[in-house]
């Protein structure tokens, strides 16, 4: 059996733990072969309380817990910072880390194993909201914010709390292959074992609509009229006022210029169409605004690190059905 172990303490997220122990309970119903081994260790391997409150019960206590292992795994939480202060759970992780085939983290857990310098020098990202504290506090590790899990080596880092499951589905790709992995997205019913690049929020839900009227009433536009004609002067012509003036209001109320978030609106739609469309290449830059499919290409490589044909590719390759 693959031995899988989750580390947790005191005000761990319980979400973290679930979407992990759950969708590797999922691949041993469906008979992976062989079969995860799932157990909690915990400081001293005694109850902890989670953040919601309820209490988990330890399988394992972290000092005693020997390898070898496949698999080590640290969960985030409100108590992390203080877990990454703890001389026990970060010398005790960085032991089994030297006992297990590969190693990884789900949202703040990421500071527990910075702390343990597993992730010194290694890319590795976490939950948005703490990237900019967690990165402060450790600026050996690159910390990226984007996206929901990067794996780096033997290493593996997820945004948290949902991502935990799109990384633990490609975990069971790894090891058991794309067709096992599809049939445990079916039966937790998620739609989509999203790539590990793509981005941890959507451009229309990070932040709230601008407050200003006219800059508001011009996103929607934006957002709902993309193949329409959106260069600043249209935009401007559009809101009767000047280029200058306009590009004023978007830096204050938008935080970007009008041609970013133009651009940022059209490629994020893009990526969407090209995950959940069979639409040609060609006919999603039309759709979208581009004026031609290398422009579109070279837009995309820019933003999303990879080419529209090897988005679709990995996108498709993860979605059930």
């Amino acid at each position: 059996m693959r031995l899988f172990v989750i580390v947790a303490y005191h005000q761990a997220e319980l979400l973290d733990i679930a979407c992990v122990s759950d969708t590797l309970d999922a691949a041993n119903q469906l008979r992976a072969a062989p079969p995860y081994r799932i157990r909690l260790a915990t400081p001293g391997g005694a109850p902890v309380t989670c953040g919601s409150g309820l209490t988990l019960a330890g399988q394992e206590s972290l000092e005693r817990l020997q390898g070898p292992l496949d698999t080590l795994l640290v969960v985030g939480g409100p108590g992390s910072e203080r877990a990454a202060k703890d001389p026990r759970i970060v010398g005790h992780v960085r032991r089994l880390a030297r006992e297990s085939r590969r190693v990884a983290s789900v949202c703040t857990g990421a500071e527990v194993l910075a702390a343990t310098g597993l992730l010194d020098g290694r890319r590795a990202t976490t939950h948005w909201a703490y990237a900019e504290g967690i990165a402060g506090r450790h600026p050996e590790v690159a910390f990226d914010s984007g996206p929901i899990f990067i794996q780096d080596g033997p290493i593996a880092t997820a945004a948290g709390v949902t991502s935990a499951l799109d990384l633990t589905l490609k975990l069971i790709e790894d090891d058991h292959g794309a067709d096992l992995a599809r049939w445990v997205a079916r039966g937790l019913v998620t739609y989509l074992q999203r790539p590990g690049d793509q981005r941890q929020m959507s451009m229309f839900v990070a932040a709230p609509p601008p407050e200003h009227d006219l800059v508001r009433k011009l996103t929607a536009y934006v957002t709902s009229h993309l193949d329409a004609d959106l260069s600043a002067a249209a935009l401007a012509n559009r809101a009767g006022v000047g280029e200058r003036h306009l590009a004023r209001l978007f830096a204050e109320h938008a935080g970007q210029s009008p041609a970013r978030y133009v651009r940022a609106a059209r490629l994020e739609a893009a990526a969407h169409l090209l995950s959940s469309t069979g639409l040609p290449v060609a006919a999603v830059a039309r759709r979208c605004g581009f004026r031609s499919a290398e422009t579109f290409r070279q837009s995309f490589v820019d933003r999303y690190g990879v080419a529209p044909t090897h988005f679709r590719s990995a996108s498709t390759r993860h979605a059930p059905g």
